[in-house]
């Protein structure tokens, strides 16, 4: 009698732990322009938002999505704004909309539509690691639009965000790696200073860029337009595969 009463607490031990394990899910989602009531029937900028949205466990799949939302909200800031108040897509995008139609009633010869490209995506994803290229292209006057590249790398059993330094044993053992890699690749002998072909490293010294990128195979950092190099050389990839990095790696 009592060997059965063990084995059916176990089995309701195990099933609480499993529904306390919820696995979360990614769906792809969508956002344009025409799904704004103020473009109805006016001329509005081009806005495109391409996205993935978490759901299942509802604690991290809220932490998740704030993250994403946050970096869609701030993309779509205009003027001096650095942080965004908006609460929704709808309302980032409407609030995009109304700068654009202010400064056209302020500027109505200015050369250019506003246009702003946004987009979200799951690159890799294992037990332990989500990874997700976020990627930003706005025109808001001027002579050339701008966009930048990044990364966020975050563990899916809390939806926090992987800091530098649990994705890596040893920064600084890693970026000195790393570096001969960018040598390599960008055809700069070992004993040149690295600002030697023209790059623009400060205090002509190898850094790595702020967010790294993984996929199954290969870890990713970009060097987005001014940070290393002018705005005409474009984004500068770095690109290591993943076998090369592992003595390196505390995660993937």
């Amino acid at each position: 009698m009592n060997n059965k009463i063990t084995v059916v607490a176990l089995i309701a031990l195990i099933t609480v732990g499993c529904e306390r394990e919820k696995k979360i899910e990614i769906s792809s989602e969508s956002f344009t322009e025409n799904e704004l009531p103020i473009c109805e029937n006016s001329n509005c900028p081009e806005i495109t938002i391409n996205y993935v949205e978490v759901f299942g466990d509802p604690e991290i799949s809220e932490k998740i999505n704030g993250k994403i939302k946050n970096f869609i909200f701030t993309s779509l800031l205009m003027g001096e704004d650095t942080i965004p108040t908006a609460k929704t897509i709808q309302e980032a995008a409407t609030g995009f909309v109304k700068n654009y139609k202010e400064d056209k009633a302020q500027f109505p010869d200015m050369a250019g539509e506003y246009f702003a490209e946004i987009s979200v995506t799951e690159i890799y994803r294992s037990e332990e690691h989500i990874c997700f290229e976020i990627r930003q292209y706005l025109y808001t006057g001027g002579a050339h639009g701008y966009g930048t590249t990044s990364f966020k790398n975050i563990d899916p059993k809390t939806g926090e965000e992987i800091p530098f330094q649990k994705l890596f044993k040893d920064k600084k053992e890693f970026a000195t790696f790393a570096e001969k890699k960018f040598r390599h690749e960008q055809k700069i002998a070992q004993e040149q200073s690295i600002n030697g072909t023209g790059f623009w490293f400060e205090n002509d010294k190898f850094y790595l860029p702020e967010s790294v990128g993984f996929t199954q195979d290969s870890i990713i950092f970009v060097y987005n337009q001014y940070d290393i190099a002018s705005y005409a050389d474009g984004p500068i990839e770095l690109k290591i595969a993943v076998e090369e990095a592992k003595p390196f790696l505390r995660i993937h």
